[in-house]
């Protein structure tokens, strides 16, 4: 697939933090096709509200309800998810027009007038003669419509519109619904939906012109709870109309005062003047040097890392969790949409030293969190769970921050959730009974995905045995240690696999460990979005130890080389396992480490010649310019890790494993005036590979670099040459 180049360039002088705008380098419009499942609307940094266009529905491929291929749009919702797997949002389309009302209100549009950059995006509607419009504040939502003047100005207001899995949903899916309108210019509500999960939002409209008319449409279908209307208005000599719409999960009060608070008296100039200094605001913490592409690739991945989580709380800290009751955050902030099992691989490190001002709150939301749930978020939607993948990841996110010394959270209290989430709380994807009675999932008691829950919980025993430890739990830190080591009751040295056991300790026959499964698709099968190939590799914590399995470094290195040379194609399909070498899977989470284990095997030029391969294959600067799902931003980090010459192989080690840079130089502010500085000398097509590095003017010959060392600053330098060279 080869799709235009759709992002609107600035000037590089414009001032808008005090040197240059960045936001000119961040491409919205990249992993809006293929199955990036990324948008291009407004957004702001870690914000409640991403309002942008709708271009479909219905199925996998609109996770985020936008397709760079469609040529129509539908309306312009008010939020959003950037880059999942799963459906969901898409609350409050609306859709302007001018003229009269038809039975299709939907648009085509000029791909040419398409704009999309951080906190805006812009389109024409040729059919419907519009201009639009829509900028963003952390709660509110602002739209601007540009009609014809010499037509009638109406907007579609569908409160019963949402995304949704299925087209037959669209009528099912609202749950309870209240539309008021307070006066001519307000109109208030809340919705109950049921979709990945089940919840209410109360939102605020407010146009700043009279509604001269509304009508309401008959239903679609009579089991539709919630209505349509056509609003009219008079745009005046301007031929304008400005909409804000603030949402919250609290009640109406809550967003009325969020659209006071954020809203009142701003126009839309101004609101998107400050989420685009926002934006400049988190980009500027890394300044890097290369081409136009590069800066692009770069930046772009970082403005997808701040897409989310999202802060739901309301401005004055109040919000709904699972305890679906109103709750006031102690820290006013109340974070959501973590995507856990994705993300804690790079992402929340990347938080940790991008960002270490969210990372307490991301704690104590998740915390909090688990005081009202029974346990830690798995993949939290808007307060509420979605039981959406496997593992309990919060764990190592948490434990990652309490080991590199944040201390905004109470580190018992935290550990306290911990425990009983893997001990005690059991949920749909966990067993702790028969886990610890086994010591693995067997295939025949646990149905689906048995070895992947069996890997995934293993790792996060580490990360408890590690906090344990950290804290002087001694007994406790014994027993999670033994369960970190679980992952050996399913090593089969015949195969050199993962492999299904059952509860008599017999292997699964036949086995194909190419056969790809997935428990939340009609696939089913012992893995998670893999294969055995893949996830035979997934043992974080304890690589060397894996490594021992396979008969030592050389019998590790021939199965490493097959999983990346073998020319056999997989059993059966899924469209998240994309981006393949090999059998290596880069389009998915499990496989994100693996290409940096040939530094465990002494051939640390093999993982330097991957890290080349991925980043320009699978990162490029167009539409489909992602391989796979961005998932909430763990995509993107793998790409700014990489991209910088490291990798967290193992999340909570504090180590950053070394591949090669694939830029000139990087710089972090990393507080404190303090400057961390990545160079690559010599740097080219050809010359991929590190000859040597140097670490504040002196040879450095580890394997990594820690956390520690990159937040005191300091100069990393990577002397780069050829193959025919080293």
């Amino acid at each position: 697939m080869m799709l235009a180049m759709a992002c609107t360039k600035k000037s590089n002088k414009e001032e808008t933090t005090g040197g240059e705008d960045l936001t000119q380098y961040v491409n919205p419009f990249i992993g809006t096709a293929f199955t990036g499942h990324t948008f291009p609307g407004a957004t702001y940094p870690l914000g409640m509200m991403q309002p942008g266009p709708e271009t479909g529905n219905f199925s996998w491929e609109y996770c985020s309800g936008y397709f760079y291929d469609d040529e129509r749009i539908n309306g312009f919702s008010q939020n959003r998810l950037n880059g999942t797997g799963c459906v969901d949002l898409g609350d409050l389309l609306m859709q302007p027009f001018s003229g009269g009302k038809r039975d299709d209100l939907s648009s085509r549009f000029d791909k040419t007038t398409e704009k999309a950059s951080p906190g805006y995006y812009a389109v024409e509607l040729s059919e419907n003669d519009v201009k639009v419009e829509i900028t963003t504040t952390p709660h509110v939502a602002f739209h601007r419509y540009t009609f014809a003047k010499d037509k009638a100005a109406n907007v579609l207001a569908d409160f019963q519109s949402g995304l949704v899995w299925q087209k037959e949903r669209l009528h099912t899916h609202v749950l309870d619904n209240e539309v008021t309108f307070e006066n001519d210019r307000t109109i208030t509500g809340y919705t109950r939906r049921r979709e990945w999960v089940e919840r209410t939002y109360y939102f605020v409209i407010e146009f700043d012109k009279p509604i001269l008319a509304s009508e309401k449409l008959n239903p679609q279908d009579p089991r539709e709870k919630a209505p349509r209307y056509i609003l009219t208005f008079d745009p005046g000599e301007d031929s304008t109309l400005h909409m804000k719409i603030a949402m919250s999960t609290t009640g109406i009060e809550g967003a009325k005062a969020n659209l006071a608070a954020e809203a009142s008296g701003k126009e839309f100039d101004q609101a998107h003047r400050e989420a685009k200094a926002e934006w400049n605001r988190y980009l500027s913490r890394v300044q890097i040097e290369g081409t136009n592409d590069q800066k692009t690739n770069f930046y772009t991945s970082l403005y997808h890392l701040y897409i989310q989580p999202n802060n739901i709380a309301d401005v004055d800290g109040r919000y709904v969790g699972p305890a679906r009751e109103i709750t006031q955050s102690p820290t006013g902030k109340y974070y959501s949409t973590l995507s856990q099992w994705d993300t804690f691989r790079a992402a929340f490190p990347m938080y940790t030293i991008l960002s270490p001002e969210i990372v307490s709150d991301l704690v104590n939301s998740m915390v909090d969190y688990s005081g009202q749930q029974g346990h830690l978020p798995i993949w939290a939607l808007m307060g509420q769970e979605t039981f959406t993948m496997i593992g309990n990841h919060s764990i190592p996110m948490i434990v990652d921050a309490t080991l590199k010394g944040f201390t905004g959270f109470d580190a018992e209290k935290a550990y306290g959730e911990i425990k009983k989430s893997i001990t005690t709380s059991n949920h749909p994807k966990s067993d702790w009974d028969i886990y610890d009675k086994y010591g693995y999932y067997p295939y025949d008691l646990i149905k689906t995905e048995s070895v992947s829950r069996t890997l995934e919980c293993g790792f996060d025993d580490y990360c408890a045995a590690l906090m344990a430890q950290k804290l002087g739990k001694t007994d406790d830190y014994a027993f999670f240690m033994k369960r970190a080591n679980y992952y050996k009751n399913l090593f089969d040295k015949e195969s050199n696999t993962m492999r299904p056991k059952d509860a008599n300790g017999k292997w699964l026959t036949p086995f194909d460990p190419y056969e790809l499964a997935h428990a939340d698709s009609q696939v089913g099968g012992h893995y998670t979005e893999g294969n055995a190939l893949q996830y035979t590799w997934h043992v974080l914590q304890d690589i060397p130890g894996l490594i021992e399995l396979m008969g030592g470094k050389e019998e590790a290195t021939k199965v490493l080389d097959y999983l990346f040379h073998t020319k056999q194609e997989s059993t059966g399909k899924l469209s998240d396992v994309t981006g393949l070498i090999g059998q290596y899977a880069h389009g998915n989470e499990p496989s994100h480490h693996v290409a940096y284990l040939y530094s465990w095997l002494n051939r640390p030029k093999e993982t330097q010649r991957l890290v080349r391969q991925i980043t320009s294959d699978f990162y490029q600067n167009k539409p489909d310019g992602l391989i796979g799902n961005d998932d909430c931003g763990q995509m993107s980090a793998w790409y700014l890790f990489s991209a910088m010459g490291f990798y967290p192989v193992n999340p909570v080690s504090g180590e950053m494993v070394f591949g090669a840079p694939q830029l000139p130089k990087v710089s972090i502010q990393v507080g404190e005036g303090k400057t961390f500085t990545v160079e690559a000398k010599n740097l080219s097509a050809e010359n991929m590979y590190v000859d040597k590095i140097e670490w504040n003017g002196r040879p450095f010959d580890q394997q990594f670099i820690s956390y520690a060392d990159i937040m005191q600053g300091g100069t990393l330098v990577f002397y780069m040459t050829s193959a025919s060279q080293s």
